[in-house]
């Protein structure tokens, strides 16, 4: 073959490379469904590409326990950085669901890159939106961020049914912290739970006592598990893990909130990491396991006294 023709035919294949390289990836549909059997009804959970694969809907017996209004209100993961600088939150703050600017629109600036769901099981992989676009404020404080899309890599397993326990969802997140930036201070929100104001009861579980004991609305946090019910029992949703608490903050880890303006109730398990001693945060995975308890108040009751017991041997 003629050298030269052999020469045009490289540069053109190698641009043809760079091409393919350098368009976009075909978007990933985020809609998927799993579900199984617990008591009288199937715990059904449904992901949406309006929120990236976050979790948009969870049903059981005939209850919607989600509020999926805007990007922020879906039973997601997201973090809070101070990126070297003071702590103000939601400054730096990737999301798995999506930014604010996102607001109830169908369309979400986190990039959904893997989604599987089969039977019971359902995994994701995601690079989370900052909340805040740039330019933006929160309480005042302006954005960190100088983009809209993080670098910051979600990944999540979510299994519902545990062992022998239905009404118990396992819920596995992987957050990763991209090797070029730099804290002092992290705060992942390992996962929250926006939930229609009929669930405006709010519960601690006390593992010493086997038992529910009624706790205020809020705000803000302690160390004892949340349930959140309906008036009647009927339904309720508790949130647990078995690797709170954090290094150093020992009294918190679980919060709730009633919010009476947007008529939405909310808890949430978080994990803070701080090291001001010059190394900062490390880079790299930070790996929290939560269990998502659902059915009746006694089903989560029953369901959470199980998971307490076991995870504490050895504690």
């Amino acid at each position: 073959m003629n050298p030269a023709r052999t020469l045009c035919l490289v540069l053109l294949l190698a641009s043809l490379h760079a091409a393919a390289a350098d368009s976009p990836s075909p978007a990933v549909s985020g809609d998927a469904t799993i579900r199984a059997k617990a008591g009288p009804s199937d715990i059904v959970t449904t992901t949406t590409t309006r929120v990236a694969g976050a979790v948009h809907s969870l049903t059981w017996h005939g209850m919607e326990f989600i509020d999926s209004f805007d990007h922020g209100r879906q039973l997601q993961s997201a973090a809070n950085f101070d990126a070297a600088t003071k702590y103000t939150d939601e400054t730096f703050n990737p999301t798995e669901a999506g930014s604010s600017a996102d607001g109830a629109g169908d369309k979400s600036s986190s990039r959904l890159l893997k989604i599987s769901a089969k039977d019971n099981v359902l995994e994701t992989q995601s690079l989370m939106a900052f909340w805040l676009r740039p330019g933006e404020k929160s309480l005042g404080n302006p954005a960190k961020n100088t983009a809209v899309l993080s670098n910051h890599r979600l990944k999540k397993r979510i299994t519902i049914g545990y062992k022998d326990l239905p009404h118990a969802i396992e819920y596995t997140v992987t957050f990763t912290i991209p090797d070029a930036e730099k804290h002092t201070y992290a705060q992942f929100e390992a996962v929250t739970g926006y939930m229609p104001p009929a669930f405006g009861t709010f519960y601690t579980y006390d593992a010493g006592k086997h038992e529910l004991a009624a706790i205020s609305d809020g705000p803000g946090e302690q160390e004892k598990p949340i349930v959140l019910a309906t008036d009647t029992g009927s339904h309720a949703m508790g949130i647990y893990s078995p690797d709170q608490p954090s290094k150093g903050f020992k009294t918190a880890g679980y919060g709730r909130w009633k919010f009476k303006e947007e008529r939405v109730s909310k808890w949430n398990t978080v994990f803070r990491y701080r090291d001001a001693s010059g190394g900062g945060v490390r880079p790299g995975e930070y790996t929290f396991r939560c269990f998502v308890c659902v059915g009746s108040l006694e089903d989560v009751r029953k369901t959470l006294a199980v998971l307490m017991k076991e995870f504490a041997i050895g504690k």
